[in-house]
């Protein structure tokens, strides 16, 4: 992507849900850390995706975590399908 290109709410989400696809459990911070946002949109970021079931609350110990669901997944895969398939396009 473009260093001047702002993020789409997809590539958030998709980039959201490759941080804990990759450290398999992730928190909050991590999440924030990891996708280059503000804790207070990630947040927001990861009720939404909860909700929508792309992502799952984990309880360890007394700490919330984050697990990338099946669902989660093949949303990444396909996002990351369809940018190579419109990169193509452009060229």
């Amino acid at each position: 992507m473009d260093k001047e290109a702002r993020r789409t709410k997809y590539d958030i989400y998709a980039d959201v849900i490759e941080v804990i696809a990759k450290k398999g459990v992730c928190s909050l911070t991590r999440v924030s850390y990891g996708a280059n946002m503000p804790v207070d949109r990630a947040k927001k970021i990861l009720a939404f995706l909860v909700s929508h079931g792309f992502i799952r609350e984990v309880l360890i110990g007394e700490r919330k975590k984050y697990r990338a669901t099946k669902w989660g997944l093949e949303y990444l895969e396909t996002f990351k399908r369809m940018k190579r398939f419109f990169a193509a396009l452009k060229e």
